[in-house]
């Protein structure tokens, strides 16, 4: 029997927008229709009749029809908002055009989707059960850090009943991605790519930077934070040098192909190139030092940014006592090898422990800890 993946998907992870404005008066208006509709009618089964009424109520508002129509609802199917086969809508639904606020909406819309959506659904069809694809990308995104838009292309032509644990990982999204272009999915799904593209831009957490897609706090990390990089004007070019050159200098000193965590050793999908002293309170010169930065894994990284920990001179650990003792315990295990510990990273540290640490953490606990390293 074939594989799957070797027979060509025309249906598979089928999303086509009618509407790309999900805030926009006429997709809230058509989703309006369709929610009275299903009010006003008891329908326990599906029927030609009825989707032909729903249709012709839908044309109404929208002054287009036939396939068009028909795209329009099936796109509110596959999103979440309406039940197949004529089943009516989810609750979110009914908020979604009640809310106030695009802000509001958006995490509605990310509810439903992750909750109900399924691109195999269509108001014709009985509904698919199971997890949705969308659920099935983001915890992908969650293993392998980034989606780019040869994952997701990989992505669109996947059977999750082929994956039970739930996700891809990298190598899987190659292996898959090289039968992609065995069988010319590319050229033949492209308008697709968009659509599907730009309904994950509209959820919350997700970030699209050069045409990849990440969770938005390693978007952040990685890349500068949108309102962070406008106030103080930071170089995205020198940014990624920066970054370049840590990961450079881990890959000297564990003798790797990929970068690793300069603190746990680990091949982390995401690595952040963290300011020991603040980028904010960095001048031109300190801002992009290679010396005053180390390559960490975003948990790590969030910790020292926001001043939970700091290191000692020696490379040990020092915990704020605001942390609960498993995370002390598990984060205490680990040390800055001497490599990565020289004069220059020296001062800034010292920068961080009484700017960053003790000015927002100054506790007996952090003192015992740098008192007892040193």
């Amino acid at each position: 029997m074939a594989n799957k993946i070797d027979q060509i998907y025309e249906d598979y992870w089928a999303y086509t927008a009618a509407w790309t404005d999900l805030n926009g008066d006429k997709f809230l208006n058509v989703l309006r229709c369709c929610i009275n509709f299903f009010d006003a009618h008891d329908i326990n089964n599906y029927s030609s009749e009825f989707y032909d009424k729903l249709q012709h109520e839908v044309q109404l508002i929208t002054g287009i029809g036939g396939a068009s129509v028909r795209k329009g609802i099936n796109q509110m199917v596959k999103i979440g908002f309406l039940k197949p086969y004529l089943n009516g809508y989810v609750p979110e639904a009914k908020l979604y055009i009640q809310a106030v606020t695009e802000r509001k909406r958006y995490s509605l819309l990310s509810k439903t989707v992750y909750s109900y959506g399924n691109f195999l659904n269509s108001m014709t069809s009985p509904s698919v059960e199971g997890n949705g694809q969308i659920k099935f990308l983001l915890k992908t995104l969650e293993e392998v850090g980034c989606i780019d838009k040869r994952a997701l292309i990989s992505l669109m032509t996947v059977d999750l009943d082929d994956y039970p644990k739930g996700y891809l990982t990298k190598e899987e999204l190659d292996a898959v991605y090289q039968r992609v272009v065995d069988i010319d999915f590319i050229e033949r799904k492209y308008n697709q790519l968009g659509h599907l593209m730009n309904l994950l831009s509209k959820l919350d957490d997700l970030k699209s930077h050069d045409g990849a897609l990440y969770f938005k706090t390693d978007a952040d990390r990685l890349f500068g934070d949108d309102s962070e990089t406008r106030k103080n004007v930071r170089d995205p070019y020198l940014q990624r040098v920066y970054k370049s050159e840590l990961e450079d200098e881990s890959i000297a000193f564990y003798k790797s192909e990929t970068p690793k965590c300069m603190l746990e050793g680990i091949s982390h999908p995401v690595l952040i190139a963290s300011h020991i002293k603040p980028y904010k309170d960095s001048n031109s010169e300190e801002a992009f030092d290679v010396n005053n930065g180390l390559l960490l894994s975003k948990n790590t990284d969030s910790l020292f940014d926001l001043g939970y920990i700091t290191f000692n001179n020696d490379g040990t650990i020092c915990p704020s006592r605001v942390l609960s003792n498993d995370v002390i315990e598990h984060i205490t295990q680990f040390r800055l090898n001497e490599h990565f510990i020289n004069e220059k990273r020296l001062d800034y540290m010292a920068y961080h422990r009484a700017q960053v640490f003790e000015k927002r953490y100054n506790s007996y606990l952090a003192k015992k800890y740098i008192f007892e390293a040193m």
